[in-house]
């Protein structure tokens, strides 16, 4: 049992410092602070489960405590039931004010009149906060967490109405004097839904009054091996340096992977002693397996249309379309925290990389009944080449099926072949996947563990690139031999595979196709490729 007392790594909610391992919130945030103090209004955004309210809480609390301003936290969340009944809508933010500021601890001075002026809706949310700066001793600044959770009419209305109250300001009316809206959206997207065009010029916006929108980032390695630490320093267990590489090589600091793996390790897997890079690897799987809800959260967006037109080409190596509106859902996509925000285009970290093709891939293993085991071999290494043999079994039988069924069709040959590679690996070994939007390709690493003659612990490595030959193109296969080269250079392995699918008109019937041939890089290394 844990000690009374003892913290814990947190993956729910907000952090407290009394029961969770957690950074200074308030470090991550550098320039809030100044435009709090030059009255600004301005937007926070991050994806989910990133730090954003406990950044804020801890904001807010400093701010009150140092004399001259009251700020609040509230969340939003439950306007969403509201819609568009903007009535609705300010009633329960009114509500949700009250609530938050008598939880608070503050005197009666500072706190909002009760009951709220009587004002015609619409304008209620405007008057309530003007009638409380007028009141109130100190300066008010707001923070609106989740704000995403307002919806067209309503969000329209309180926008409008917070841009009347900052442009009032000047003229002597009392209002808060920073507004903070933190959700998952960027200022974009702000404009767009409170009825203006997202160009920072348009005058039409109910949200123009800012400019300024700060994005909460992932930690760094140097942020992680500190956080490990505060575990170290309580219960003197370590992790080992390997392993916070390896925690920051599979997460790229998103915050909740980075406290759901050492979750996972220190109190279900319950490892003792010094924690391993392999015990990360360990716990990233089960992680996976498991469906954790901020996993789930972001796999079932993958079928949104925004999601779906940006994901799609990320997955298959294809270019996007250049759509001007393209960049809209590129954006929404980032701030979901799926993608990079930075180019090239690609999954913002292996552990995403990993379920997104799990997710996509799992209608595929249904179909798949060969046996792991059978591909064994006596000395306990895998039998890749006898894979390979199985797969064309399978593609022959099913691919032209399973190709109509996918709803990601620009990538299905590569989806069906990562849903059958893991059907059929995951059991005792690992799949690192590696894919990203131009490169016209996907590596593939089959790692897997094995004990060799003297009873030592062994790795086989077998790297395979995907290609796909497309109407109109010529032969992927010089390319393909020439990037399979670089893979196994960085790889430092001798040898590997080249698929080829192709999905041609004019290709091999179905029940002809699956042919291997032996090739030479341009380096001089002898591989295998083979033609579906």
């Amino acid at each position: 049992m844990r000690p009374p007392g003892a913290k814990y790594f947190n993956t729910t909610g907000p952090c407290d410092p009394r029961r969770h391992y957690m950074l200074p919130p308030t470090p991550r945030l550098p320039e809030a602070r100044e435009l709090i103090d030059m009255d600004r209004y301005f937007v926070l955004h991050a994806p989910r489960q990133t730090g954003k309210t406990t950044a804020l809480r801890t904001l807010a609390s400093e701010l009150t405590a140092e004399g001259d301003i009251v700020a609040l936290l509230f969340s939003c969340e439950r306007a969403k039931a509201a819609g568009d009944d903007y009535a609705a809508a300010e009633s329960i933010l009114l509500k949700s004010i009250r609530q938050a500021t008598e939880w608070s601890g503050w005197p009666d001075e500072l706190l909002p009149p009760d009951p709220w002026p009587q004002s015609p809706p619409g304008t209620r949310f405007g008057a309530a906060l003007s009638e409380w700066c007028h009141r109130c001793p100190r300066r008010v600044v707001l923070f609106l967490d989740e704000i995403d959770a307002l919806q067209g009419t309503s969000m329209i209305s309180i926008l409008s109405q917070l841009r009347d109250g900052h442009n009032a300001r000047p003229g002597g009316q009392p209002f808060p004097t920073s507004v903070v809206l933190c959700g998952l959206r960027d200022l974009r997207d702000y404009k767009t839904a409170s009825g203006g065009d997202p160009g920072r010029s348009n005058p039409a916006s109910p949200f123009n009054i800012i400019a300024k929108s700060l994005r909460l980032g992932d930690f760094t390695a140097d942020q992680i091996a500190e956080l490990y630490d505060q575990h170290t320093q309580a219960t003197g267990q370590e992790f080992a340096e390997d392993a916070v590489d390896r925690v920051f090589e599979l997460t790229q600091g998103q915050p909740w992977l980075v406290n759901a793996l050492a979750l996972e390790i220190t109190t279900w897997m319950k490892v003792t002693g010094t924690i391993t890079a392999g015990q990360v690897d360990e716990a990233k799987e089960r992680l996976i397996r498991a469906r954790a809800t901020h996993l789930d959260t972001l796999v079932r967006r993958l079928h949104e249309p925004r999601v779906k037109r940006v994901m799609e080409p990320v997955v298959a190596g294809s270019l996007p379309d250049a759509d001007p509106t393209f960049s809209d859902d590129l954006s929404y996509v980032c701030d979901l925290g799926l993608v990079k925000e930075k180019p090239p285009l690609e999954v913002a970290n292996p552990i995403y990389r990993e379920i997104i093709l799990r997710v996509l891939g799992d209608p595929t293993e249904n179909y798949v009944m060969a046996d792991p085991r059978s591909f064994v071999l006596p000395d306990g290494r895998f039998a890749l080449g006898r894979l390979l043999d199985e797969f064309v079994v399978f593609w022959r039988e099913h691919g032209e099926v399973l190709i109509r069924q996918e709803g990601y069709h620009e990538a299905a040959c590569q989806i069906i072949l990562m849903a059958f590679l893991h059907r059929l690996v995951n059991g005792g070994g690992y799949l690192d996947r590696e894919y990203a939007a131009g490169t016209k390709r996907l590596d593939v690493l089959v790692r897997w563990p094995y004990t060799g003659p003297e009873g030592e612990r062994l790795m086989q490595r077998e790297a395979m690139e995907l290609k796909v030959w497309r109407a109109g193109e010529a032969d992927p296969l010089p390319d393909g031999l020439t990037q399979l080269d670089r893979y196994l250079d960085r790889l430092s392995l001798p040898t590997g595979v080249l698929v080829i699918f192709d999905r041609r008109p004019e290709a091999a019937p179905w029940k002809e196709r699956g042919g291997f041939e032996q090739a030479t890089t341009p380096s001089g290394r002898h591989v295998t490729v083979l033609r579906v």
